[in-house]
Formats: C-alpha cells, structure tokens, sequence
C-alpha cells in the first residue's frame, strides 16, 4: 500500500528489525511508546528481531512496516488483526510510530490506504479499533479519524499484570465515503500552511460523522 509520505509493506525482520529498533528504543525518552502495548520495550536488538520474526510469520494480526517515504527508514507499525471475512469485519491496532513522525501527516496517510483497501478493494463492512480505555491519545485518535465510540468493556483483558478496560470503536462501510472525503481533503497540500500547519483539523472535519 502506497501513498505520497508513507509505504506499508509486510513486516521483515531483515529489512526492518534493526531501523525499528534503533528508532524505537536507543533514545530512553521514547519507552512509553511501549505503554499501553501487550508487548516490549524489548532487552535489545535480538529480543526484538525474535519478536518481529513471529510477526512476520503471523497472518492474524498481518503485520506491516511503515515506510517514510521521504527517509526510506521503517519509522513505525500497524496492523490488521481480528480478521472475520464471513462477517466482513476487520480491526486496526498494533500501531506505534516513532516520535518524530507521529505529529506529521504520515500515519493519517497510513490509515486511509488500510481503510481504502479493506472497504474499496476488499468490501469490507466494518472497520473496529479496539484500546485500553487509559489510553487518552489512542481514544482521540479513533475519534479524530470518524471512529465512533461502542462502550467500555469493563475487566476485558490482563495485560502485564494489570486490568484492562478496553474502548471500543468502529465505523462501517456506510460511513467509509463520507470519512474518505475528509481525510482526502486534510492531507491535500492545501490544508497546511508554509510551516506545514494544518488549516483545518481532521477532527473537525469528521465531528458529523463521529457524533451521528
């Protein structure tokens, strides 16, 4: 999957084991990328690249690199997992990007090719994105990109050793098109100023749709 800022490509460790991890865990400010995750901070290198070897080899969840098309480095992760073709649903998760990229467009532009794909190319019905309800950035950001808010399921996992609730989020095929316009329309060069500052959030954008 292709765009203008960023490539997702099928996870391999020997392309993407050591620029994942060098990016994700040399600098000790960024181990709270790891928070909220089932899984890392990682020992080192070799934890990491054991780690991404069954990722590479897992079909649910179908992991994918993605590529800074402006760098040419894996600068993060995301994921399609909790694959139900007969009911046509799918979940988005298992996404993390390096600090100096999650401010920019690329992972908004990540998420319009999974969404074209699983509900232009694929005809899917229903997009979920699942978190743990602490997860204030990740709730947001569900809730910037159309997602709308299901619930909480109280005490839904144990992750690390700790209660999860998690927050539920989905949209549906109905909802695709509208979603598809704005975020068409926020990443067009048009809607960020010389600096690069959006002149229009997608939140606002997409509050039609959220709030339906």
């Amino acid at each position: 999957m292709v765009g203008k800022l960023v490539r997702l490509e099928p996870i391999d460790p020997e392309l993407h084991a050591k620029s994942l991890y060098a990016l994700s865990h040399e600098d000790p400010g960024n181990v709270w990328l790891w928070d909220y995750m089932p899984y890392g901070p990682f020992a080192d290198l070799a934890d990491f690249t054991g780690w991404l070897e069954g990722c590479s080899g897992s079909a649910d969840p179908l992991y994918f690199a993605a590529i800074d098309q402006q760098t040419g480095q894996a600068s993060g992760m995301t994921s399609y997992l909790n694959i139900v073709p007969a009911d046509a649903r799918i979940e988005v998760g298992g996404i993390w990007y390096i600090p100096q990229v999650q401010k920019t467009a690329l992972p908004t532009e990540a998420m319009f090719l999974m969404f074209s794909h699983v509900f232009d190319e694929l005809g899917y019905r229903r997009v979920e994105w699942k978190c743990n309800d602490l997860n204030e950035p990740s709730k947001h950001a569900a809730r910037r990109l159309g997602f709308t808010y299901e619930g909480r399921f109280r005490q839904h996992m144990i992750v690390k050793g700790r209660n999860r609730d998690t927050a539920w989020f989905s949209m549906l095929d109905s909802e695709w098109p509208a979603v598809r316009v704005n975020m068409e329309r926020w990443l067009s060069p048009d809607n960020f100023d010389a600096e690069g500052r959006q002149r229009t959030s997608l939140s606002d954008l997409n509050a039609n749709i959220r709030d339906a």
